[in-house]
C-alpha cells in the first residue's frame, strides 16, 4: 500500500501543477475531470499524510517510552496508545478510499416507484415512499425533479420516476432499490384489519447523452392523449408519449408535462438510464441479474424492508436492522438506516465479499 501511496501522491502533485495551467482552463471538460480527480486524491494524501505523521510520532514515542520512568513513562504510554489508534484508524480510511470505485459513484439517480401486491393499498404505499424520499432529500439538500407519474384512483401512484440530484445520491440511495413491505390498517378496510402489501423501488444511476448513444431506427415513438386515475382524458391533445426501444422491448411512458417534445425528451432521459443499466449488468456478467434483485416479483415474500405502523417498526432484512421510529423515517429521516447500509457495503468489500 506504501508504494501505491507514494506513486498517488506524485500523481497529486501533477494533477495540482496542471490545474494551473491556462491552456486547462479554456478545455473546461478537461479542466472538470482534473479537478474531479484532484478532489479523489486530495483525500487519499490528506490521510497519506497524516498517517506518515502518526507512523513517526509512534516511533518516537516508543523510544522515549523504553528511556523513560515514572509520570513521563505513563505520559509516553498514552502517547503510543493514541498513535496507535490514529494508525488504525488512518489505515482503514485509507484502505476504503483505494477500493475500486463504484462506476456510478458521482452519478444523479433516477428513481421508479409502483404498486406491486395489494391493489390500491399497495399505490398509496408507492406514494408513501415517494414522500418519504422527497423529505430524505430535503435533508441532505438534493433536488428532486419529478420525471412522469400514474396516479391511481385513490390518491396514490400506480407508479412514479423522479430525478434526484446532489452529492453522494448514488452512495446512498443505491440501497434504497428492492421490495419494500407494508403492514398496516388500509383505509379501504372497514372490518380494521391488518393487510400486508408491497411497493417495488427501483434505482437507476443517471444516464447522459455520451453513455449511452440511441439510434432513432431503433426507437418506436406512439403519442396519444394524456389520461388521468381512472382512464380519464385531461388532455385534449395527443401530448403523452410512449417510446419502445425495439432491441431490448424496454418501454417508456410519459405524460405529466402539457408538451409532446418535453415529455419525449424525458421517456429518452429515463429510458437512456435504464440501458446504461443493463450495459453494466452485462459487462459484469450479470445480465438483468441485479434489477431483478431489486424489482423481484414485488411480492411480499420478497422484500429488503418492512414497515409495520402498528408497532412504529421498520426493519431492513438484509443487514437485521430493526427501529421503533417509523413515524420518523417516513418523515425522511433515513440517516440511520442508510448509515448502517453503507457502512456494511464498505465492510463486505474491505472482505472481499460481493
Amino acid at each position: 500500500m506504501l508504494d501505491r501511496l507514494e506513486a498517488l501522491e506524485r500523481e497529486f502533485a501533477d494533477v495540482e501543477v496542471r490545474l494551473a495551467d491556462p491552456d486547462v482552463h479554456r478545455d473546461q471538460a478537461r479542466y472538470a475531470d482534473l479537478a474531479r480527480r484532484h478532489k479523489e486524491l486530495a483525500a487519499i494524501v490528506e490521510r497519506s499524510r497524516r498517517l506518515r505523521e502518526r507512523s513517526g510520532d509512534l516511533e518516537a514515542a516508543r523510544e522515549m517510552f523504553s528511556e523513560s520512568s515514572g509520570e513521563d513513562r505513563e505520559a509516553m504510554r498514552a502517547e503510543v496508545d493514541s498513535a496507535e489508534v490514529d494508525i488504525e484508524g488512518l489505515t482503514r480510511e485509507l484502505e476504503l478510499l483505494l477500493l475500486p470505485k463504484d462506476p456510478n459513484e458521482g452519478r444523479n439517480v433516477i428513481v421508479e416507484i409502483r404498486g406491486a401486491e395489494g391493489g390500491e393499498e399497495a399505490n398509496l404505499f408507492a406514494r408513501d415512499l415517494f414522500e418519504m424520499y422527497r423529505a430524505w432529500a430535503a435533508r441532505m439538500g438534493w433536488a428532486v425533479e419529478v420525471l412522469g407519474s400514474a396516479p391511481s384512483d385513490m390518491g396514490g401512484y400506480n407508479e412514479v420516476s423522479f430525478l434526484v440530484r446532489g452529492d453522494g445520491v448514488w452512495t446512498r440511495m443505491k440501497h434504497e432499490g428492492g421490495p419494500h413491505r407494508v403492514q398496516r390498517v388500509p383505509v379501504t378496510e372497514a372490518q380494521g384489519r391488518i393487510h400486508t402489501s408491497s411497493a417495488t423501488v427501483t434505482v437507476l444511476p443517471e444516464a447522459e447523452e455520451v453513455d449511452v448513444r440511441l439510434d432513432p431506427g431503433e426507437l418506436q415513438v406512439d403519442v396519444y392523449r394524456s389520461s388521468g386515475p381512472g382512464g380519464q382524458s385531461v388532455n385534449t391533445t395527443d401530448s403523452a408519449v410512449r417510446i419502445t426501444h425495439k432491441p431490448t422491448g424496454l418501454v417508456v411512458s410519459m405524460q405529466d408535462e402539457k408538451s409532446q417534445i418535453q415529455n419525449r425528451a424525458r421517456a429518452l432521459q429515463v429510458l437512456r438510464s435504464r440501458l446504461l443499466r443493463l450495459e453494466q449488468e452485462r459487462q459484469a456478467s450479470e445480465q438483468s441479474e441485479a434489477r431483478r434483485d431489486q424489482v423481484g416479483g414485488g411480492g411480499r415474500s420478497e422484500k429488503i424492508r418492512t414497515y409495520n405502523f402498528k408497532e412504529n417498526r421498520v426493519s431492513d432484512h438484509r443487514i437485521g436492522l430493526t427501529l421503533y421510529k417509523l413515524d420518523k423515517v417516513l418523515a425522511g429521516e433515513l440517516d440511520e438506516i442508510s448509515d448502517a447500509l453503507v457502512h456494511d457495503e464498505q465492510a463486505r468489500r474491505l472482505t472481499g465479499e460481493p
